[in-house]
């Protein structure tokens, strides 16, 4: 049986936890060879056993901070020498940087979430365009929140960064209407997360859909070839 993304190279940031690892499972099992970013090494080998487990194929583990510029820029390098190109890209990683009144936000910590949420954005586009046009149909996944069309007081480090990350990724899309790469703006909404327990302390996670519920669909987006160049943002609803 041939599956829907068999020979399909798919790279996955945050791939470690949350809504990432459930993209990265979810793509391997459709027949995607997983290259799986993420900080820590403990994080990704234990994917890859979830992986492996799976499919009976292993991932390949990129242990990398996306705080550190210089280490993404050279990945696209790296990652041409060994496959070539890159059909799939999943931007799952970000961080929330705190619930707090704008005048109160510490330096350091806005500085984090620009730089994971929004310049690692640039800089991912920056190292794997190349490598996403050398596919017959690259697929850029990013991930937003409701928070840009609906900002809320003390989520300004977060809103502000994706919503600058939502014009970045459009701006994009635009230049690569020609060509046969697709970017797609993906709200979750509320999954059961870490993120989403530190932001809503008091919530109930029972009560909210497991990332696992957002595997098909990170699936379907990948293999669409019916997506549209310019990307409007797409707001997953749990069934």
């Amino acid at each position: 049986m041939t599956l829907p993304l068999q020979d399909r190279f798919a790279l996955i940031t945050g791939a470690t936890r949350g809504i990432g690892q459930a993209a990265a499972l979810a793509l391997a099992e459709a027949g995607a060879h997983v290259i799986a970013l993420g900080r820590t090494q403990g994080g990704l080998e234990a994917l890859d056993d979830a992986i492996f487990a799976s499919t009976g194929q292993h991932a390949t583990l990129v242990p990398l901070d996306l705080r550190k510029p210089e280490d993404l820029d050279a990945l696209g390098a790296h990652l041409y020498e060994r496959f070539g190109r890159l059909d799939i890209v999943v931007h799952a990683a970000a961080v929330l940087g705190g619930l707090s009144p704008t005048g109160h936000i510490e330096p350091k910590s806005w500085d984090q979430t620009i730089a994971v949420n929004l310049t690692a954005t640039w800089r991912l586009i920056r190292s794997f365009e190349p490598l996403l046009r050398a596919s017959e149909a690259g697929r850029a996944i990013f991930l937003t929140t409701g928070r840009v069309p609906r900002p809320k007081a003390f989520w300004a480090p977060y809103a502000a960064s994706k919503a600058g990350m939502e014009a970045l990724v459009k701006c994009w899309a635009d230049e690569m209407e020609q060509t046969a790469i697709r970017a797609v703006l993906l709200d979750p909404g509320a999954v059961r997360t870490r993120m989403r327990a530190e932001a809503y302390p008091g919530e109930d996670p029972l009560d909210l859909p497991e990332p696992s519920a957002l595997g098909p669909l990170f699936v379907d987006l990948a293999s669409r070839a019916d997506l549209p160049a310019m990307p409007e943002t797409l707001l997953f609803q749990a069934t």
